[in-house]
């Protein structure tokens, strides 16, 4: 009875209790953010996930300051910069009030920076160092400012002086970090030379970490046909201005640049070099060395640039970066493989917990929490790891350490929680390697894609397949050339005389074997084709769908590793489309040259001997897919001195068949296929133009039908 009353009277208390902790507990946000978290394969293919991190504050919207003995609202205008310090003190360039806001690590306001006899003019970076000193890149005023942490100024780094330094070089530094030995490496805006790199004192040590210029086909035309001043005044010709920097507790610089298409983000070394060239698993990726993902279902086109404009890393070494532009966060671990990307386009108006309009700075504390700093709703957004986020980065942590046997229950929780997520299956693939069980690791990479992985452990299978199958192919080995050594002794004991003759009366078959001839005597054979009438047109046409068949197989079966695109799906009928418009393109374009160079050759011939010389795809082609399957990356020589040597002799051969059915030389042989190149260019741009142009006729047909039926 006694039991029964406690615990009658225990169920309203303990209701009590979870209700008052509910009130009291800080707001968080629910599992229902505002935006939509995604991860991209290394074939372009876009999964939604879990969210890797949630919003559960929003910092600085509350700013009071205390003017003439009375508290005063005074926001901030937006703010272009935030830095947080190792203990979590977060510091604003609040630009367009020319002032540095300090907040501790609650988001309450400690204290403003501001200097009535020296001002700040629009401060776009601030820097703070391990021992509290601050920096303050005063964009305005041309200058660096370093403070004490008392807030005093103590040294102002103006534009150095050095010959090095170009004449029209504009010094408005933007953003800047400090390393451990007190050099400065300063973004300026429009810098395309590097980061401009000061010693403590403030003298110019060179410029740092500076883009490279992309160069085209285009580009060395116009530098032949253009003077130097118009190419001078190339503008696209200028490598990509970095927008931001940061420095990771390792010493390593990273900067951030908007204009470039590949390597916005380098993380660069003391001598400049960029370590995460050539880390990422993804190698097989064309966007390999590429960062700032895009949201397709927000509507942005693939040829949308991404326009990132601040990073930070934190103290496990994954990089987030923002998209001003496209309004997306990317986040990479150390070598630049992507962990998950979230955001886009915000519909609201008001500022809302989660949602960013104008995202112009990021930043991470102790604890890996975001801060990402809105210029536009002029508040912080502070977003925590969710479950999800907190197994990633943990399993993650430990397999860039190499621990992979760690790492593996880990990454099996998070597989879990989402089996489309391919570094939990990378993650489990390297555990299964580590322990020598390369059939499951051999199967976990190639679901995902990973050549150099599957590789590794093809190899490994493929070896101890021969160990064991050793004595099985020697005792065979043995067995053969026993009985081939007792076969001869019989046979020359008995006098036996093996003797074969074949008698063929089929002109299709003969045609087809002249096939062989060809590739002893090609000239001779294509010769014999347009004046013995080797072959015809069923022969012809016989080999060519065998070409276009082997063909087909080739772009669809060749392994992975080799050909990386079957992985997302297995084309058939695009291959043997392309293969035909470029076949008949080429026999119409070299019929029409040779007729006008005077050579002997009919259509005829030239279609029956383009397809004769095909045949390099049907008896290289097929075994080459074949044995694409038994080859890892080691003997990738091998497989692509194949590849070349098929393509290399069909080339010979079409060579030796303009020779053999037009009686050309060389020269005119030369000649001849220059100018069906070029036939077969203005014959593709012909049928464009037509495409087009039926396109654009019927469109204004149906328009007039439509005004017509309307009316």
């Amino acid at each position: 009875m006694h039991k029964q009353l406690r615990r009658f009277l225990l169920l309203p208390l303990l209701l009590l209790i979870l209700l008052v902790n509910a009130i009291l507990q800080p707001q968080t946000a629910s599992a229902d953010v505002p935006y939509t978290t995604y991860y991209k394969d290394n074939y372009g293919q876009h999964y939604q996930i879990q969210a890797a991190y949630t919003p559960t504050a929003m910092i600085g919207s509350q700013l009071f300051i205390e003017v003439n003995g009375e508290e005063q609202y005074s926001p901030l205008v937006q703010p272009q910069d935030l830095f947080i310090d190792q203990d979590d003190q977060m510091y604003i360039a609040d630009t367009n009030n020319n002032r540095i806001v300090h907040l501790n690590e609650r988001g309450e306001l400690v204290r403003i920076l501001e200097f009535p006899d020296n001002p700040l003019k629009q401060p776009q970076g601030v820097f703070i160092t391990d021992k509290g000193d601050i920096y303050i890149a005063d964009t305005g005023n041309h200058r660096i400012l370093k403070l004490n942490k008392e807030g005093i100024i103590i040294a102002e780094f103006g534009k150095p002086e050095s010959p090095l330094i170009p004449d029209g070089f504009k010094y408005d530094p933007i953003k800047l970090v400090v390393d451990k030995r007190g050099f400065l490496y300063i973004a300026t805006l429009g810098g395309y030379q590097g980061l401009l790199q000061l010693d403590p004192d403030g003298n110019f040590q060179g410029f740092f970490g500076a883009n490279k210029t992309s160069f085209s086909v285009v580009d060395s035309i116009k530098r032949l046909l253009y003077s130097r001043e118009m190419y001078e005044r190339e503008i696209s010709k200028l490598p990509g201005s970095i927008t931001s920097v940061a420095l990771d507790s390792n010493g390593f610089v990273y900067t951030v640049t908007k204009e470039v298409k590949r390597g916005q983000v380098k993380k660069l070394n003391i001598a400049g070099l960029d370590q995460l060239a050539g880390k990422s698993e993804y190698s097989n990726s064309d966007d390999a060395s590429s960062f700032g993902e895009k949201i397709r279902s927000g509507g942005y086109s693939r040829g949308v640039t991404s326009q990132l404009n601040d990073l930070t890393v934190d103290k496990d070494g994954n990089i987030t970066v923002i998209d001003s532009k496209l309004n997306v966060v990317s986040q990479y671990d150390s070598n630049g493989n992507l962990l998950f990307f979230w955001g886009g386009a915000s519909q609201d108006t008001t500022s809302k917990l989660g949602n960013i309009k104008l995202p112009s700075a990021v930043a991470n504390d102790s604890k890996n929490n975001l801060y990402i700093l809105d210029s536009e709703n002029n508040v912080i957004q502070k977003f925590s790891l969710s479950e999800f986020g907190e197994y990633v980065h943990s399993a993650n942590s430990l397999t860039q350490d190499g621990r992979y046997v760690d790492s593996e229950p880990i990454w099996e929780e998070v597989n879990q929680l989402n089996a489309y997520y391919a570094p939990a299956v990378l993650g489990l693939a390297k555990a299964a390697y580590k322990k020598g069980e390369y059939e499951q690791a051999e199967q976990l990479f190639t679901s995902i894609g990973v050549a150099q992985g599957y590789s590794d452990s093809f190899w490994q299978n493929r070896l101890l397949w021969f160990q064991n199958q050793f004595g099985f192919f020697m005792n065979l080995f043995i067995a053969a050339f026993a009985s081939l050594t007792l076969f001869r002794y019989i046979a020359r004991k008995r006098n036996w005389k093996l003797q074969v003759r074949l008698t063929d009366r089929s002109v299709l078959l003969q045609q087809l074997k002249h096939t062989f001839y060809i590739i002893r005597q090609p000239i001779d054979g294509f010769h014999a084709i347009r004046y013995e009438q080797k072959g015809s047109i069923l022969s012809g046409t016989i080999l060519l769908v065998f070409a276009i068949s082997s063909y087909a197989i080739m772009s669809s079966q060749i392994h992975f590793i080799f050909n990386p695109s079957v992985i997302v799906r297995v084309e058939v009928f695009t291959p043997i489309v392309q293969f035909l418009v470029f076949w008949f393109g080429y026999v119409v374009s070299n019929y029409l040259i040779s007729s006008l160079n005077q050579g002997e050759g009919r259509l005829r011939d030239v279609y029956i001997a383009s397809s004769y010389a095909m045949f390099p795809f049907i008896i290289v082609g097929l075994p080459l897919t074949l044995i694409s399957r038994v080859m890892t990356l080691n003997e990738e020589a091998i497989f692509m001195f194949l590849q070349y040597f098929l393509y290399g002799w069909v080339i010979l051969l079409i060579f030796w068949k303009v020779q053999g059915i037009h009686n050309f030389s060389v020269g005119e042989t030369i000649k001849t296929l220059i100018l069906t190149l070029i036939t077969m260019a203005i014959l593709a741009i012909l049928l464009f133009l037509m495409f087009s142009l039926s396109s654009e006729l019927y469109h204004f047909v149906y328009s007039i039908y439509q005004e017509v039926a309307i009316r």
